[in-house]
This record gives structure tokens, C-alpha cells and sequence, in this order.
């Protein structure tokens, strides 16, 4: 039930979330406190030194952070996010960023992220998330 939760929430907000969908991002997975979403590297969003810029590959790991904190249907926004950059990412490359909650704590908690191509690791994201009021999803009673 909380995973079929997580699916109506994740839906609800990919509907209006128009930056990840541009960057060609898909969401293949959600469950509580969870989330998988992939990219390509496409040509517009390599650098100077011919890699992925960082500011990509940190938006698809921000992504799953926030499909993975809002999974529980509460409103939850980002409150700090740093990332390590492991290796570089290529034109073409599948990025793949998978988002697991680490820990909650009232209205708090930390999740981290990890960016692979393949077996690759090419960073690891850590969020810390803040619980608002409101839900994304109206639940059935």
C-alpha cells in the first residue's frame, strides 16, 4: 500500500515537474523513501573539457532526492544538498541516480544518492529534507 502511495505522489509530480522531463530524465522507480531516475547525456549538456557539466549530473541526483522525500505524500522540500564529484560522465552516457533514505528525524531527514553509468559510480549526493505542511496527492479515505 505505502509503495502504491509513493507511485500516485511520483505521478503527481512528474505531471508538473517540466525541468527533469526537459533534461530528458525518466523516473523507473519509487517506493517509500526511495527513487531510481535516469538521464542521457546529451550533447548540450557537455562542457569545456568534453564531460557532463556538474550542474546536470547534481539536477538528476536533486531529482531522486526529491522523489524519494516526497514519496510519503507530505510536502517535503530540500534543505541542504552537497555532492562529490567521483568521476566524469561522457556524451551519451545513461546516468542513472538511485535515492535511499538514510534517516528521518521529525520533520528532518537525509537521504543519499548515488550517480552511476553502468557499475560506475560518478558521484555521491547527500540531501537533507524538510517536511511542510500539505500533502501532493489527496488521499482516499
Amino acid at each position: 500500500m505505502a509503495d502504491e502511495l509513493a507511485s500516485k505522489v511520483a505521478a503527481a509530480m512528474w505531471a508538473d515537474d517540466t525541468a527533469s522531463a526537459g533534461l530528458g530524465m525518466r523516473l523507473v522507480s519509487v517506493g517509500t523513501g526511495t527513487a531510481v531516475l535516469e538521464m542521457p547525456v546529451r550533447d548540450d549538456m557537455v562542457n569545456g573539457h568534453g564531460m557532463a557539466h556538474g550542474g546536470f549530473v547534481f539536477t538528476l541526483a536533486d531529482s531522486a532526492f526529491a522523489f524519494a522525500c516526497n514519496s510519503r505524500n507530505q510536502v517535503t522540500v530540500a534543505q541542504a544538498c552537497d555532492i562529490v564529484f567521483i568521476a566524469p560522465a561522457q556524451r551519451g552516457d545513461l546516468l542513472v541516480a538511485e535515492a535511499r533514505e538514510r534517516t528521518s528525524y521529525g520533520r528532518n531527514a537525509i537521504y543519499d544518492v548515488t550517480v552511476r553509468r553502468g557499475d560506475d559510480v560518478i558521484a555521491e549526493f547527500r540531501g537533507r529534507s524538510r517536511q511542510l505542511s500539505g500533502s501532493i496527492v489527496k488521499e482516499e479515505s
